[in-house]
């Protein structure tokens, strides 16, 4: 049986409002304290505050097209805002936030910066475009409908109160660019791995706050559910794990014989320590990286301690150069030197285990960048 496509109106008006429900959200991370997010009270996303003057309303539109003089976007929002069951007196900004790009010759492009004047003027000259013959017309088209209803001489006081509390948002991220910022947000306290599962949880939860009376997220609430959700999908408690220290078998010796920092050990004629040295570097890679995974900020120490130990292996190298002798036998005793020596500690790990830190030399080793060897030339 073959696959049905969704219709492509239930589709569209499904995604646009889930892409009013990511604009909602987005204004729950910034909530202070006695703030709620509200959907479908006057609009599509209101913000109401104690203060009237912080209240915002917000009503969120996703048009491909560009936001010219005679496009309904703003028309059909102005007449919204003017309707007499909106009380545009509670709150301190109009906004009409929409992923349109401004037409190249609309006169609305200096509208934010504006004055109340202006921005009435500029309405008059906009709607001024129209001859007597388009309005009166038997039947008008829907956009001037709409500018009639907002142009009403009767209502230029209602008018010049919403225009002054007016933002156009333009250019405003789509639906896929909103979502990627939403997930840019959790950087720093939720795992890669676990930004998809944290913001279904928390997407979940808004949807979940809807009933047949209302539709608000309330900063208490919100906070509650976030910490839950990092309690549970953030990073736990970082422990440094338990290295074993143990000879690789021989199975494991001969699969890894092509490896780079194990073909620098053989290059001094030291075989007798691979079982050691690949033992301890299995156990970096399949215990520490693995282990570390989702913790950054410790991964940013291994760097420094890896950093910290090649300066330090640099120096050794170079009097190693300069002692008279078999080249084998001076590689040999660097390598006893260096691999026997006490692992120094560091800022996040003052105590490093042997194995961890020889771990981290054959893999300082096995990077061809860095050109490290145990092979002394004279």
């Amino acid at each position: 049986m073959s696959r049905s496509q969704t219709k492509n109106a239930a589709l569209t008006t499904a995604l646009a409002f889930h892409y009013q429900m990511l604009i909602g959200l987005d204004k729950c991370f910034s909530l202070e304290d006695g703030q709620s997010v509200w959907f479908e009270k006057d609009g599509d996303v209101s913000l109401i505050s104690p203060d009237a003057l912080e209240s915002k309303q917000t009503e969120v539109k996703n048009y491909s097209a560009a936001l010219t003089d005679h496009h309904e976007n703003l028309w059909k929002t102005l007449k919204n805002w003017l309707a007499p069951g909106f009380n545009y007196a509670q709150y301190g900004v109009l906004v009409l936030h929409t992923t349109q790009a401004f037409g190249v010759t609309t006169r609305l492009k200096n509208w934010n910066s504006q004055s109340t004047e202006q921005r009435l003027q500029v309405l008059k000259n906009i709607f001024s475009d129209r001859t007597e013959a388009h309005l009166n017309v038997k039947n008008p088209s829907e956009i001037i409908k709409l500018q009639k209803s907002v142009m009403e001489k009767s209502s230029y006081k209602n008018l010049m109160g919403v225009i002054a509390k007016v933002v156009l948002h333009v250019e405003s991220a789509d639906l896929n660019t909103l979502k990627n910022n939403y997930y840019n947000k959790l950087s720093g306290y939720i795992p890669t791995a676990n930004r998809q599962a944290f913001a279904e949880g928390l997407i979940g939860f808004i949807y979940e706050q809807a009933n047949s009376a209302e539709w608000v997220i309330e900063k208490t609430v919100f906070d509650q559910k976030r910490e839950a959700l990092t309690a549970k999908w953030g990073p736990t408690l970082f422990t440094i794990p338990d290295f074993t220290h143990r000879d690789a078998t021989e199975e494991e010796v001969d699969s890894y014989l092509t490896e780079l920092f194990v073909r620098k050990i053989i290059e001094v004629e030291y075989e007798d320590v691979l079982p050691e040295a690949i033992g301890n570097w299995l156990e970096l890679r399949n215990s520490l990286i693995e282990e570390f995974n989702g913790y950054p900020q410790f991964r940013e120490t291994v760097n420094r301690y890896r950093e910290q130990w090649i300066r330090a292996f640099s120096a050794k190298y170079r009097m190693a150069s300069r002692r008279l002798g078999s080249p084998t036998s001076i590689s040999q005793d660097l390598y006893d030197e260096v691999i026997s020596e006490t692992p120094f500690g560091i800022d996040g790990y003052p105590n490093p285990e042997f194995v961890f830190r020889n771990g981290l030399i054959h893999d300082a080793m096995d990077d061809e960048e860095r050109n490290l060897k145990w092979r002394v030339e004279p």
